[in-house]
């Protein structure tokens, strides 16, 4: 499922962008207060060559258009937009054009620390007010602002309007790439998920205050593995009339998925956006336009449905067909023509009553990709010629190798001819094609393959007529879960050259196509997975549209990839696997102190995972909860003990949630907490060799669980999280108490080797006389004390491998945050918001006494038979609400290690 999802994916098929001069960055200077409260923060304007020197003074006549970097994204990752957007204003002799803008977020990384979030926020409002301080007292001077923004920069662009004091009219366009709307990549801090909480609902809340914001969201689709397309994707608000989002496969004349990083140059895409820019523009304002409807319009012709025509705002209803063309009626109800050095221009009419009774479509093809009209419906009831025509080119679309149109006869009673026009084509070659057909003799409907067929049945139709466009439904197929591999096998009459033929998978429900051309004849394969499960209120199904060559046929075999199905788990569920893996080593961990209260000695951990680590400990009351929240009598009680909601509830909500992916999940999990368990006994057992042939170790000592200098550490310690960071501390600490693990281990190497001394009674104390447990002469030799050292030392190490292991995990969930504050600390020593530093200072003091702390002491405690039941509960509640709030695996961890201190001393 891993391989699935980082390396089985399309290739890339974005082209490069280039700067054809050098781009240059100018720093923009902010007001005193602005720059002094932000030190870290810049803002810079874009330029290349003459246009850069010409706005070295900053006299700006354009379009301000705001870019905002993503999580540790660049200021200069603006140069795609910026350039491209330069050499469409040198087409137009510079009638109109944009200033691009660029902030630096010192490349944080926000998307890991939510810390910094609302700081940036207010930084952007800042740099907003400054940007249009730019343009006062110009003859078109702007009063609001576009944004561009990447990742994690588009959802602080939509966290502006949640500001007390910023006007949502400073944004009229908002374009977001690969933005995760619903809810963040990996919830690490509570920060983090407050933000999102605090924008979406705000966004939910106040829909109709945000009509005059114009939204666009392009996620990447499934190159895109860090974000994935789902999470692209704007909540589903009430106003559907200014929000959009769209899967770059499906965005025309780009039909790309692209990672997270190529989305800012990939060429396909830029282009699609900075010719949406230009179409935005109002002649009369000299910017982009206030008109809500008209931003929506463009952004639909460039990013949903391209008619192969540029975008005109009002098109007019009726054309003039005029010049000196020949007029041939076709009265065939199938017709291709082919044009090659065409010197005279033709129309070809085709009569519609004669068709109306037996079809009930018309569909048209035309490989020549220019913008010109070329298919229009006639009223002329009396003669075969018609001078004036309804435009219909505005209802083709756009493919890779062709423009399509299909018309429903019942919509266009008062048409009586369909005509093409086909103008005189010198040194071109192109086709043309038309056929009237009957709707159910085109589709077909497939139903797909059950997920537990593991590919091993398949599903297939053969499509034995040879038109030009076959629609095949795919029943059943609506869930995240589902994945399909589809073989499409084309068989023709003749071995002529023909053109390619292209497959689009289309989803209703939401714009997340993938389009195919392939040559003819071949054996295509199509991956049909969904970003987005189908809504509860839709029932369309989705479809394979074949826009095929003439004379062949078809055969579509569909199976399911067991591979893709476990990609989608990863896909969706990765971020939750430090939930499932910390669970077992928790379970595993309570499992080892029962058995050392009721034997005596602590069990391998290995052992004690196969034993204790089962997923109908932790599932079923998880499930049953998620199941009782459906009534409302149970929901208002968990309201009134002001529990939050089980995470698989929001997940199922979402309809990410698949049938036993909570199974494989943990079982998962189980598999990586049994080698990391592996790894470290391996990793310890090298080290204590190494300790071994430098030092040799003296016996373990039972000495005072506080002593003041472990006082001295934990007060230094707490300082430190207090005065610095918190996952620092944390860090200091576990490097002071991996050696302590080395040291038992050499211990326990030693004694247990045989190695023996001869030494005077005047010898140190310190020195060890054992012999190997094995040989037949220990039980005469070796004394009681030495055998109940030697059964210390092997407790202690199992009880310090399983503790090690939670605690590495608890290091790993905190280093984004100690990563941050390095970064940033040339501008602040102290992290704040810090979301480490309680629970750092707690373990600094946890950790500290159990270094030190022996396992006859917790054997004999009267909390151990508490602090060995504990960690059952802790693990069922750790997956109901740390799913999607990682930061809280730390907080179970804690008070799990805090019990096991407790019974040291008590």
């Amino acid at each position: 499922g891993v391989r699935d999802v980082l390396f089985l994916y399309e290739e890339n098929r974005c082209s490069m962008t280039y700067m054809y001069e050098y781009p240059e960055y100018l720093k923009i200077k902010l007001p005193k207060k602005t720059a002094r409260r932000y030190p870290a923060y810049e803002l810079y304007l874009y330029g290349e060559g003459n246009y850069a020197e010409e706005n070295k003074n900053l006299l700006l006549t354009g379009i301000p258009v705001l870019f905002l970097p993503g999580n540790a994204g660049s200021y200069k990752q603006v140069r795609s937009l910026g350039s491209i957007a330069l050499r469409k204003a040198e087409d137009v002799d510079f009638k109109y054009h944009f200033n691009f803008f660029s902030v630096n977020f010192n490349e944080e990384l926000v998307a890991l620390y939510g810390g910094s979030l609302q700081r940036q926020t207010k930084f952007v409002h800042e740099c907003i007010k400054v940007i249009l301080k730019l343009y006062r007292d110009r003859e078109f001077a702007p009063s609001s602002v576009a944004i561009v923004g990447h990742s994690m920069g588009g959802l602080v662009a939509r966290a502006l309007l949640t500001l007390k004091n910023f006007k949502p009219e400073l944004i009229n366009l908002l374009i977001t790439q690969a933005t995760p709307h619903i809810a963040p990549v990996m919830p690490l801090d509570k920060y983090l998920t407050d933000f999102y909480t605090a924008v979406n609902n705000h966004w939910i809340l106040k829909a109709q205050d945000l009509r005059n914001l114009t939204t666009l969201s392009v996620a990447g689709g499934f190159r895109d593995y860090q974000v994935r397309s789902g999470l692209a994707f704007l909540p589903r608000l009430s106003q559907h009339d200014s929000a959009l989002s769209v899967v770059s496969s499906a965005v025309p004349r780009a039909w790309a998925s692209t990672d997270h990083l190529s989305i800012v140059w990939c060429k396909e895409l830029i282009l699609a956006t900075i010719r949406a820019f230009f179409d935005l523009i109002d002649e009369n304002t000299r910017q982009i336009t206030a008109d809500p409807k008209k931003r929506m319009s463009v952004l639909n012709h460039h990013f949903v449905r391209h008619p192969a025509k540029m975008f005109e705002e009002n098109p007019e209803a009726f054309t003039e067909l005029t010049g000196a063309f020949m007029w041939i009626t076709v009265k065939a109800s199938k017709w291709t023509y082919s044009v090659y050095n065409d010197s005279d221009g033709k129309y070809f009419a085709f009569p519609l009553a004669s068709h109306r009774k037996s079809y009930s479509h018309v569909y048209c093809e035309n490989s020549m990709l220019d913008t010109s009209s070329w298919i229009y419906g006639c009223m002329n009831t009396n003669s075969s010629m018609c001078l004036e025509a309804a435009d219909l080119s505005w209802r083709a679309e756009l493919l890779p190798t062709t423009k399509v149109v299909m018309l429903k006869l019942q919509d266009y009673p008062s048409l009586s001819h369909i005509v093409i026009q086909v103008p005189p084509a010198v040194g071109n070659k192109y086709t043309l094609g038309c056929e009237f057909f009957e709707e159910d003799s085109r589709t077909v409907q497939l139903p797909v393959t059950h997920l537990f067929s593991f590919g091993l049945s398949s599903s297939k139709i053969l499509l034995n007529s040879t038109g030009l466009l076959y629609n095949v439904q795919l029943q059943n197929f609506n869930q995240i879960y589902q994945a399909f591999k589809i073989y499409i096998e084309g068989h023709c009459q003749s071995l002529k050259e023909r053109k390619p033929s292209v497959y689009r998978l289309h989803i209703p429900w939401s714009h997340e196509d993938s389009i195919i051309v392939a040559k003819v004849p071949s054996l295509a394969e199509i991956s049909a997975k969904l970003h987005i499960a189908q809504p509860h209120n839709d029932s369309s199904l989705p479809e394979l549209h074949i826009y095929s060559s003439p004379d062949c046929q078809y055969e579509v075999i569909l199976k399911t990839s067991l591979l893709q199905v476990l990609g989608q788990i990863v896909r969706f569920h990765a971020g939750a696997f430090p939930v499932y893996i910390v669970s077992n080593i928790l379970l595993t961990y309570g499992g080892q102190l029962s058995t050392l209260r009721s034997t005596g000695q602590c069990s391998d951990f290995s052992l004690e995972l196969v034993r204790t680590a089962k997923p109908y400990k932790v599932e079923p009351l998880i499930s049953i909860v998620v199941f009782l929240q459906g009534f409302n009598w149970f929901r208002e009680i968990w309201e009134s003990l002001s529990l939050p909601e089980v995470d698989a509830a929001v997940l199922s909500s979402q309809d990410a949630w698949f049938p036993l992916v909570s199974l494989i999940l943990f079982l998962f999990g189980t598999g990586i907490a049994y080698w990391s368990g592996v790894f470290f006994s391996t990793a310890l057992r090298l080290f204590s060799s190494l300790w071994l042939t430098l030092i040799r170790p003296t016996v373990l000592q039972k000495d005072k669980l506080i002593t003041p200098r472990r006082l001295y550490v934990m007060i230094s310690l707490a300082l430190v999280s207090w005065t610095t960071c918190g996952a620092f501390a944390v860090l200091i600490i576990y490097l002071q108490y991996l050696p302590v693990h080395v040291f038992v281990t050499s211990v326990f190497h030693f004694q247990d080797s045989g190695h023996s001394e001869e030494t005077s009674q005047n010898s140190s104390t310190h020195t060890v006389k054992a012999q190997s447990s094995v040989d037949s002469t220990a039980d005469a030799t070796q004394s009681p004390s030495n055998s109940t050292t030697i059964a210390e030392a092997v407790n202690l190490l199992k009880m310090h491998i399983t503790i090690l292991n939670l605690f590495t995990w608890i290091v790993l969930l905190s280093l984004p945050s100690f990563i941050y504050w390095l970064k940033n600390l040339r501008y602040n020593v102290r992290l704040d918001p810090d979301p480490c530093r309680p629970t750092a200072i707690i373990l600094v003091c946890i950790l500290e006494i159990l270094m030190n702390s022996s396992t006859s002491e917790v054997k004999s405690s009267k909390l151990l038979k508490i602090a060995a039941k504990v960690p059952l509960p802790l693990s069922v509640a750790m997956l109901a609400f740390g799913r999607m709030h990682l930061y809280r695996v730390p907080h179970f961890v804690t008070f799990s290690l805090l019990l096991h201190v407790l019974c040291c001393i008590v």
